[in-house]
Formats: structure tokens, C-alpha cells, sequence
């Protein structure tokens, strides 16, 4: 038999109506107590019903997720994330696609604020400033990846810089000098770029190198044919690089592409580094060193923050002021960089 609402307090030790408030998103629940029936919900396999809750509140229990492209891994996997941390909480996801469209993104945002989508959580492409001015008060957005830098909304995300410093140093660790960067935004919108660009340069001058402009290749997409292409660039310098940082975990497949094509044994004669931590990048040849970011935290912390948004909103009170969420990453060191 379905665990039941009764069920998970019994287990968490708490009234029913505290249960109905976690799972409502209601803010006035302390952290200790929502974490104990966040549990409870989680070991028992406790579903709420979306129809129930939508009559009893006269909400849809409707979120959104909107990203970039959802062929490209990274957001399929993290789409996977969320949807498990939405329905933990008793809300249905929708998934969205803007094809890396910042018209898409403007559209899609516009058109949510109907009655059925209750919140949106975002990941963009275009200037993010721009995007929320206004929009943000429609509905509430949590953004996740890219940050305003103005405070408009909460932001949930890894700090790029600090990310792609450690991974620049983990190549110089490793004997190499000679460190290109595959990704530059050719029209710096993506501020993402900018901070993994800006990360690997502030290692390379950290170990008293120069950033040899040569080796930064700015790229039209983050797909691994431009990762190939940047690379098939690299390889005809008369003085090519002995490792490559991929600002995408997909631009260093497209990197180790071309050097295998090339004949270019990787890592005795190049290190790969890429970024986002996919699954792909374990069964590659060789595995893909790469920094991963803890999806499951982003997807668990996007979703809190979206409720705790729509939880002040239905009780009435002042909107806490917008927060930026700091998430852990870590190094997975795999073939591509060994010595």
C-alpha cells in the first residue's frame, strides 16, 4: 500500500499539517524539522497527490525547468535531477527548451506566467540582467549556472572561476607549460566563459607563465565538433599545446576526437581537461579527466529556493531578498590527464 501523509509523520515525528507545509514549500517550517520529513518522505517512497493538493490550495503544482539545448548532456542530466528533487516535494516538472535562443528565452519566460506554471527554474544563455528585469516579479525564477550579478533572483551554481583555476593548476601539476583554453565566448555573453577563461589565466600566472593568446580559442557552440575543429587549429601551430582545458566536458570529446584521429597519444603527449562532469566522459578513450559539479545539490537547491519563494508568497509575507547559493565541485581525475 502507498505510504501516506499520515505515514510520513508518524516516521518523522511531526503533525500532518507539517508534512502538507514541506511538501506545500510553506517557509515557516524550521530546517532540522523540513529535513526530517524530507527524509521521511524519501524512505518511505511517499507521493502527494498533484490533483489533491491543486483543489485543497488552488495551485497546479506545475514548475518549470527551461534550458539551452536538451540534447546536450550535461542539461539531460541535470533535467533528471530536478524532476527527481520536484517530485520529492509533490511537484510535476515541466522541461523546456529554448535551442540557445535568447528571443526562445524571453518567449518562454513571457508565456509562463500563466496560470498553471507556479515557477521557473532557469539556466540561460543570453544576458541574464535583461532577461528578469521585470519578468522575475511575474513569477518567481531561481537561476541556476549563469548569475546576474545584480541580485534580481536567487542563484544557484558552482563558482566557475575558482572551478576552472583548479583545473589549470591540476594540468600544471602534471609537468605541462604549454595549457590551451577551448571555449572562449566569441561575443561574451555567456559570462560563464568569461569566469572559466579568467580562472585559467589567473593559474597560468599564478605558476609565472604568460597566457599565450594563441592557445585561447574562442568557439561558435560547445558541441565536439567545435571541440575537434579548435583542436585541428592547435595541432597545426608550430608550437602546439602539451594540454588542452575544455571550458565543456563536450568540447574535450571533440578535443580527444581529433587527437586520437591524429595520432597523438593522449595523455603521454597531450592532457585533456573538460568541464561539467558527464557520465560519457568515464567511458571515453581515455576516460575523460573533468570537473563535475554536484547536479543533484544544484537540483536540490534550486527546487528549495523556488519553494521557499512560492511558500512566502501563499502565506502572505516580504519576500526574503534574492540569495546566491554556493554549490561544491569536484576534480574527477580519470586517463586523459595521467603521468
Amino acid at each position: 500500500m502507498p505510504a501516506t501523509q499520515f505515514d510520513v509523520a508518524q516516521r518523522a515525528g511531526v503533525s500532518q499539517r507539517t508534512v502538507s507545509n514541506v511538501v506545500n514549500g510553506v517557509a515557516s517550517v524550521g530546517p532540522a524539522v523540513r529535513e526530517r520529513v524530507l527524509d521521511a518522505i524519501r524512505e518511505l517512497d511517499y507521493r502527494p497527490s498533484l490533483a489533491a493538493r491543486g483543489l485543497r490550495v488552488g495551485r497546479s503544482g506545475l514548475l518549470q525547468l527551461i534550458v539551452p539545448e536538451l540534447d546536450v548532456p550535461y542539461f539531460a542530466e541535470l533535467a533528471r535531477h530536478v524532476v527527481a528533487s520536484a517530485e520529492e516535494r509533490g511537484y510535476a516538472l515541466l522541461v523546456r527548451q529554448t535551442l540557445g535562443s535568447p528571443d526562445r528565452e524571453r518567449l518562454t519566460l513571457d508565456d509562463s506566467a500563466g496560470e498553471y506554471v507556479e515557477g521557473t527554474i532557469l539556466s540561460a544563455v543570453g544576458p541574464v540582467d535583461e532577461l528578469l528585469a521585470g519578468r522575475a516579479a511575474r513569477t518567481p525564477v531561481v537561476l541556476i549556472g549563469e548569475s546576474t550579478g545584480r541580485g534580481l533572483v536567487d542563484h544557484i551554481g558552482i563558482d566557475d572561476e575558482a572551478a576552472a583555476f583548479a583545473a589549470t593548476q591540476h594540468l600544471l601539476a602534471t609537468g605541462r607549460r604549454r595549457v590551451a583554453f577551448v571555449g572562449a565566448d566569441p561575443a561574451s555573453s555567456l559570462r560563464m566563459a568569461a569566469l572559466r577563461r579568467a580562472g585559467y589565466g589567473r593559474a597560468l600566472e599564478a605558476a609565472g607563465l604568460v597566457v599565450d593568446e594563441r592557445l585561447v580559442i574562442r568557439t561558435a557552440s560547445y558541441h565536439r565538433r567545435d571541440g575537434a575543429e579548435a583542436m585541428a587549429g592547435l595541432l597545426d601551430l608550430d608550437d602546439p599545446p602539451d594540454a588542452v582545458f575544455a571550458a565543456t566536458d563536450l568540447l574535450a570529446l571533440g578535443v580527444l576526437h581529433e587527437a586520437n584521429r591524429r595520432g597523438l597519444a593522449v595523455p603521454d603527449r597531450l592532457a585533456v581537461m573538460g568541464f561539467d562532469g558527464l557520465e560519457e566522459g568515464a567511458y571515453s578513450s581515455p576516460t575523460l579527466s573533468t570537473v563535475a559539479p554536484d547536479k543533484p545539490a544544484i537540483a536540490r537547491a534550486s527546487v528549495a529556493a523556488l519553494l521557499d519563494r512560492l511558500g512566502a508568497l501563499e502565506e502572505g509575507g516580504v519576500p526574503r531578498p534574492p540569495v546566491d547559493v554556493p554549490v561544491p565541485f569536484t576534480l574527477a581525475l580519470r586517463g586523459s590527464t595521467a603521468r
